[in-house]
């Protein structure tokens, strides 16, 4: 008997020594972009699509949770939210926002939940998700944007509504030909990529969209130095970015909004600022594709935004290392230090989409992104 405890003991400290092991062969101290990423349970970071908030000296990264291939892009579980003191370990925190099993719902099993970023407001001391939202079986015609809320940063978050944005509303730079009736017999006709003529006002959407609101797609949110928080999306059928301003409690619009990249089919928003000036790099509209990353400057939010082209140099730049951007993210501490977050897509088998995670360099006015097969924060210093 004592042979066989001494053995059972034995077991046991080689079982827990191989789980050390484990442990610490998740332990990472860079970023390895394209690369599996495990959280701290030694389980690959399912998070896609999604942007990090830094709050109370904690980074916390919000995504979609993807599941086995035969799901598609369809939410089947929710937002997933993972927490890091170093940007290097994740620990798991659990689904933020869950999916609901009520059918009646817009957030139901089988809806179409992208992008999700949250930001938080310090009036109200609340936690604000925003996110693409596609209703369940509607393909994407139904192209809202859907807001959650929360107390905790880690959730749950509550879901408040979903909607077309800025209902009623022109943007600051409307023109005349948008107050006229849009075509006869364009309501309902749905729009992707090159189906659209190169002059996309010449069918009016805006005009189409303007009272039961404006389509929402691929969006992001950005929080300026003074506390203004902004909704940048792609709308009219994809063919032109809105920036619109948030009300003071974020879940909701302020009313006040602008088009910009007018038909250009700009999609996969990242918007950042460094001292003075606005930054934006997106893509183009090639579906899950990858293509060539595009870059704009401006020196207001509001505009005027100057292309700059493809940010990204060397192999694989024409298709931005075969990934898509989601969110450029200020690293805590450090001066104009910028991370570049993309995802690989992999409609095939969507859990499997990996991150890549890149240094933002700045030459004059213009970013630029190199590939690397490893780096770490000290590249910043």
């Amino acid at each position: 008997m004592r042979g066989i405890i001494r053995l059972s003991g034995f077991l046991c400290l080689v079982c827990l020594a191989c789980i050390s092991c484990a442990n610490q062969s998740d332990q990472y101290d860079s970023f390895k972009p394209g690369e599996i990423w495990n959280d701290g349970n030694g389980i690959p970071i399912n998070a896609h699509g999604g942007g990090i908030l830094f709050h109370s000296g904690t980074y916390y990264w919000f995504g979609q949770h993807m599941i086995e291939s035969e799901a598609g892009n369809r939410a089947q579980v929710g937002v997933h939210c993972y927490s890091s003191m170093d940007l290097y370990n994740w620990k798991d925190e659990g689904i933020a926002l869950k999916v609901e099993e009520d059918t009646t719902g817009d957030i139901v099993r089988g809806c179409i939940l992208e992008r999700p970023k949250v930001i938080y407001n310090q009036k109200k001391r609340k936690f604000a998700m925003w996110f693409h939202l596609e209703l369940k079986d509607k393909g994407y015609s139904s192209a809202r944007a859907g807001v959650a809320v929360s107390d905790s940063v880690t959730g749950p978050y509550s879901f408040v509504r979903s909607f077309r944005s800025n209902a009623g509303q022109w943007p600051v730079n409307v023109l005349g030909l948008h107050k006229n009736p849009s075509i006869a017999g364009l309501k309902g006709i749905a729009f992707s990529g090159g189906d659209l003529p190169a002059d996309a006002d010449s069918l009016n959407l805006l005009g189409r969209d303007f009272q039961g609101g404006q389509m929402v797609r691929d969006m992001t949110l950005f929080v300026d130095d003074n506390g203004k928080a902004y909704h940048v999306f792609s709308s009219e059928e994809n063919s032109t970015l809105h920036i619109s301003e948030l009300s003071d409690d974020y879940t909701s619009y302020s009313g006040k909004y602008t088009r910009v990249f007018i038909g250009r089919f700009m999609e996969a928003p990242a918007l950042f600022r460094k001292d003075s000036l606005y930054y934006f790099i997106g893509s183009g509209c090639t579906g899950w594709n990858p293509n060539a990353a595009r870059s704009a400057v401006a020196p207001s939010i509001w505009g005027p935004w100057e292309e700059l082209g493809n940010p990204c140099a060397g192999k694989d730049s024409a298709l931005t290392f075969h990934a898509q951007s989601t969110y450029v993210l200020p690293v805590a501490g450090k001066k104009n230090a910028f991370i570049f977050m993309a995802d690989r897509w992999n409609p095939a088998n969507a859990i499997d989409g990996r991150h890549v995670w890149l240094p933002i360099r700045f030459e004059g006015t213009r970013i630029r992104l190199e590939w690397s097969d490893e780096w770490d924060l000290s590249d910043f210093d």
